[in-house]
């Protein structure tokens, strides 16, 4: 079974910076896609960042230039740095991955973490 455990959330003040990270275990044999999504109470999830295993990275326009997502493949992490927070950037965080388990199947299945809460308020 593959885990997805995501650390670094809490309560940021106004202009302030988090870095979120989210390690997967279990057992697999490749991860493509990593992501990180929120949602904000009343709205639904949205895509905030997503790197490619080769290391393609997009983001949402709401936090261009003020985030940067990256990732280490050998133990199976990405990471997200967001500065210039403000509270609109406050929304449970989620970590998301495309795994492929098993060597031989070639597909992808879509795996979540429990996700965190950022919380932006002075």
């Amino acid at each position: 079974q593959v885990q997805l455990v995501e650390s670094g959330g809490g309560l940021v003040q106004p202009g302030g910076s988090l870095r979120l990270a989210c390690a997967a275990s279990g057992r697999f044999f490749s991860i493509n896609t990593m992501a990180w999504y929120r949602q904000a109470p009343g709205k639904q999830r949205e895509l905030v960042a997503s790197i490619t295993s080769g290391g393609s990275t997009n983001y949402v326009d709401s936090v261009k230039g003020r985030c940067t997502i990256s990732r280490d493949n050998a133990k199976n992490t990405v990471y997200m740095e967001v500065n210039s927070l403000s509270p609109e950037d406050t929304a449970v965080y989620y970590c998301n991955a495309e795994v492929q388990v098993y060597m031989y199947s070639g597909t992808y299945s879509n795996y979540w973490g429990q996700g965190t809460q950022v919380t932006v308020s002075s």
